[in-house]
């Protein structure tokens, strides 16, 4: 009699599962999609870059080089752009990069796709006008220029980091044979 009663139960258990199966497969088909959106944002956020350059703006930078005869190296770039992301990444925190930023340059960083305003030379406009002022081509666009906006070499394009730090040393030689 008790084996009736058990295999009774477990027959009604087992039809009641078969009445809840598609909450159970909408359940578990939830859990997967939670799960994999979680993973996937997480892909995308950005990380915070270990020994990156201490960006500023570039009014700032403009005033500190007037003070400290550093010069100033504009990144303009693109959020979308692989190569910015790149340099970003790779380039900018490389310690031979980072020695030669620190020394003589004020870093900036211009999203040249941009309608955020900024000042320039007294004049304000839009992130991208100043991109189009500096002549940008492509993405990145590296321009380094003194305090006066005066512009001393721009490249444009991946640099890796022997190009970058070869390209910030030779616009150092060039002021300094100008002096």
């Amino acid at each position: 009699m008790r084996y009736i009663e058990h295999l009774t139960f477990i027959a009604e258990y087992f039809n009641s599962l078969s009445m809840k199966r598609p909450l159970i497969i909408t359940a578990t088909v939830a859990l997967f999609l939670a799960i994999f959106a979680y993973f996937s944002f997480d892909a995308i956020t950005p990380k915070e870059i270990e020994n990156a350059p201490e960006w500023v703006e570039i009014e700032t930078a403009m005033t500190k080089a007037a003070e400290d005869e550093k010069l100033i190296l504009i990144d303009i770039f693109e959020v979308g752009c692989q190569f910015c992301r790149a340099m970003n990444r790779d380039v900018y925190p490389a310690p031979s990069t980072r020695a030669v930023i620190d020394r003589d340059f004020h870093p900036v960083k211009i999203n040249g796709n941009s309608d955020n305003i900024i000042t320039f030379m007294g004049e304000e406009m839009s992130e991208e006008q100043f991109a189009d002022k500096m002549g940008l081509t492509a993405f990145p666009f590296t321009v380094i220029m003194d305090h006066n906006g005066n512009v001393i070499d721009q490249r444009r394009g991946y640099m890796d980091v022997p190009s970058l730090t070869r390209f910030m040393r030779n616009a150092r030689e060039k002021v300094s044979q100008r002096l």
